[in-house]
């Protein structure tokens, strides 16, 4: 049985986010790599992969220990808008979950992300929670 990505790609995950957590795959595109990164808190424990696709410069006092927790439960994942000039990339994206009381919020997030030496990092955010 083949389960399907947490991505809502519409794909299996080992054929989708799988090549990138486990390091197999580089993204190519910052969409890729948002994709993977809601895959990675999704799944949990995946902290590692988190902080190496962050840009070192926003991602002070993180560890890999504390992004591997996986705080809520993801549901759901809606990519609104996607560009991409040069080495600068954006995503705009709806993420859904669950909270511990059982209430459905959207974090809605335009994310910015940076490409250095053929990478894609995360750089930042602007988010808003909508209940």
């Amino acid at each position: 049985m083949t389960e399907p990505c947490f991505c809502d790609s519409n794909k299996n995950f080992k054929q989708c986010c799988e090549p990138f957590l486990k390091g197999n795959k580089v993204a190519k595109t910052p969409k890729q790599l948002m994709r993977s990164r809601y895959t990675a808190y999704a799944s949990g424990n995946q902290g590692e992969y988190l902080l190496a696709t962050w840009a070192p410069e926003s991602c002070e006092g993180l560890t890999a220990i504390s992004l591997s927790d996986k705080t809520y439960d993801w549901i759901k994942l809606e990519i609104i808008d996607s560009s991409q000039k040069g080495n600068e990339g954006r995503v705009e994206f709806k993420a859904y979950y669950k909270t511990d009381n059982g209430l459905l919020n959207v974090l809605h997030e335009k994310s910015a992300f940076i490409r250095r030496d053929g990478r894609w990092f995360y750089v930042n955010g602007e988010v808003k929670i909508e209940p």
